[in-house]
């Protein structure tokens, strides 16, 4: 019987150790990877066809570069599975994406080996470029490379051709890897992955340009006609066989496209980019989901699959959540509200996956614009929309709008212009952690003349703010949060009160304090109340929807009759809805003193369950119970 191989992966207490490893063994270390990795979606949600197709580029990459002396910066992060499991965090890994464990995405504070904590995209190569140049600056005699790789999703962000534009002077030792793996969560959109399908199809580019390279230089010029006609045979040459003609013009090497799952291949041409200067690009092509049939067939759907059980390759039970969720009551009002009216249009940053717009892109294919990973320009295109009489939106997340901040001023405040935006993730994430927790919207927008700004207590409210948004004639901004949607009773049967600009709800008026609740903390603060009256404090509610404008009437009549207000939100207390309230009632002339604030404080919140994360900042039902508590005897023993 033949004796299976000691596994690598569990042995490899650092990168470094790569070196001593065949290309047999390498190979074998891929296999173990991928094995950890569709171990880990049998317990739980995580990003995963991503990361199965980087495997051989970090395991290359690590042997090639010592990362603790060169840089590297993973853009998108999350495809750092494998990089984590190759930095000495395999004994944690089943710890990832958990509450204290390990983040789904760089962390400089777990390891050396991540510089920047990165969950947007685009900003690798600028910042990789700042690292070669400040490195250069600081340590001229130091041949230390800085390494970004970036997908061809991330790669047409604005940001990516700033920094290309700017290589040529600042790149010397700069090497930008493109993992091509014709996807970004949903399949790219775009000149740009026009350009690189065409480039994709010429394999035989590495090699041709080498060979005619070869060729040309050992030819003598005989003279100026021949000089001149051999320069243009080298530069038809290139135009012919190098897919990355556009690079180079710009200032950079283009070596590619080669293979990403030949470690050989990633290798030789790693090595022999190393001892050129920059900048350089490392075009690579890979498969998402590489090495995991289901996940190769759908890379959609298994981008962040919920968890599953298996059997070698294949899929034999998906865990799908029955429970819907508010970015599915946003999705179907928004197609209610594109039947209804055909100068409603909606656009998405390459998040149509994640906002659960298929439908709606099917139905409308006309109205849909999947603009990339482009928000910047997908404000100021859905801005020139609004001029000529469309009434667009913008569904995008809480945390990716805030790259769009100056076109949200610019093109559309300043214009009064008459855009919605649908900030699905407004509040805590979850799991993805501080990357893509949604907690400064209500104060980058509620900065802006014109703009309207509503949070909903419940699923109605969201559909009901939709249509609000779609019949006003300024930008509104609708934030609803990463969760189950939900219904809240009103008392008594009583109707549901109408959405009004500037006008809350009153759920129940109470005589010891009131709880002001700011969208998706509606329920718990009517859960709160409830405990509460148990014990005999008997505690209103109010559900504010608009953050802005305020319901100044409302507010005002709490304050002066109530002995303690919470403003309770599920965003920063910097600038936040809290904040609005003391400025209102400053401006006013009332006592504020009673007002107390309970949000998100002034530091980044780690990842977790949502729900987790709620009970720790005191959010939750029995956190805000405690607070009202700590209000009440707080004023009598004043």
């Amino acid at each position: 019987m033949t004796k299976q191989p000691a596994p690598i992966l569990p042995n490899l207490s650092s990168p470094r150790e790569l070196e001593k490893l065949s290309l047999p063994e390498l190979e074998r270390l891929a296999n173990e990877i991928r094995d950890v990795l569709c171990n880990l979606i049998s317990s739980r949600s995580a990003h995963f066809a991503s990361n199965l197709g980087v495997v051989e580029l970090a395991i290359a990459l690590h042997q090639t570069f010592d990362f603790l002396h060169h840089r590297l910066i993973w853009d998108t992060g999350h495809q750092i599975y494998p990089h984590k499991l190759l930095t000495g965090r395999y004994e944690e890994f089943e710890t990832i994406r958990t509450l204290g464990g390990l983040m789904g995405y760089p962390n400089p504070t777990e390891s050396d080996y991540d510089l920047f904590c990165t969950g947007h995209a685009g900003s690798s190569v600028s910042t990789a470029m700042g690292l070669a140049s400040g490195d250069h600056i600081a340590r001229p005699d130091d041949e230390r490379w800085s390494v970004a790789v970036i997908g061809d999703g991330a790669f047409p962000s604005g940001v990516v051709y700033e920094a290309i534009n700017n290589s040529k002077r600042d790149g010397r030792r700069l090497m930008v890897i493109l993992n091509d793996n014709e996807m970004s969560i949903c399949p790219p959109v775009g000149g740009m992955a026009d350009y690189l399908d065409r480039v994709r199809m010429n394999r035989n580019y590495v090699g041709l340009k080498e060979e005619v390279a070869k060729l040309l230089s050992n030819v003598p010029l005989l003279g100026d006609p021949v000089e001149r006609f051999l320069i243009q045979v080298k530069e038809a040459a290139k135009a012919g066989l190098s897919g990355g003609m556009f690079f180079e013009e710009l200032g950079m090497r283009y070596f590619g496209p080669i293979d990403g799952h030949n470690i050989a291949l990633l290798r030789k041409y790693l090595r022999l980019a190393k001892k050129l200067d920059g900048p350089i690009l490392l075009h690579v092509v890979t498969e998402k989901g590489h090495g995991f049939r289901p996940a190769a067939e759908d890379p959609v759907l298994f981008h962040a699959p919920p968890q599953f059980k298996r059997r070698e390759n294949e899929v034999l039970e998906m865990h799908r959540s029955s429970t819907r969720s508010y970015t599915n009551v946003a999705r179907d009002a928004i197609a209610a509200a594109m039947r209804r009216d055909e100068r409603v249009t909606v656009m998405t940053a390459a998040m149509c996956q994640g906002n659960k717009l298929e439908p709606v892109r099917e139905e409308f294919p006309d109205r849909f614009f999947d603009t990339g990973i482009c928000e910047a320009h997908t404000v100021a295109f859905a801005a020139g929309q609004a001029k000529v009489g469309l009434r667009p939106i913008v569904d995008i997340y809480s945390t990716f709008l805030q790259r769009a901040f100056d076109h949200v001023f610019q093109e559309v405040a300043l214009q009064d212009l008459p855009v919605t935006f649908m900030m699905d993730r407004g509040g805590l994430s979850g799991p993805d952690g501080p990357t893509h927790h949604g907690v400064f919207d209500i104060g980058y927008l509620r900065l802006f003349p014109n703009m309207v700004l509503m949070a909903p207590g419940d699923e109605h409210d969201l559909t009901a703010m939709l249509d609000f948004s779609l019949e006003h004639t300024s930008p509104c901004g609708v934030r609803y949060p990463k969760d189950k949607a939900v219904t809240v009773a009103r008392t008594d049967g009583e109707p549901r009160a109408p959405v009004e600009l500037g006008q809350s709800e009153i759920l129940r008026w109470g005589r010891d304090g009131t709880l002001v609740a700011c969208g998706s903390t509606l329920a718990d603060c009517l859960e709160a109340a409830a405990v509460l009256d148990e014990e005999g404090l008997d505690f209103g509610v109010v559900n504010a929807r608009f953050i802005k404008p305020l319901d100044q009437a409302t507010l005002l009549r709490a304050l002066n009759e109530n002995p303690v207000v919470l403003t309770v939100e599920e965003g920063a207390l910097a600038c936040g809805f809290g904040s609005a309230v003391l400025e209102m009632a400053n401006a006013a002339g009332a006592e504020t003193a009673h007002l107390h604030r309970l949000g998100i404080p002034d530091k980044f919140v780690e990842h977790g369950e949502r729900e987790e994360l709620m009970a720790q900042l005191g959010l939750d039902a029995a956190g805000i119970a405690q607070s009202c508590r700590s209000a009440v005897e707080s004023r009598h023993t004043v």
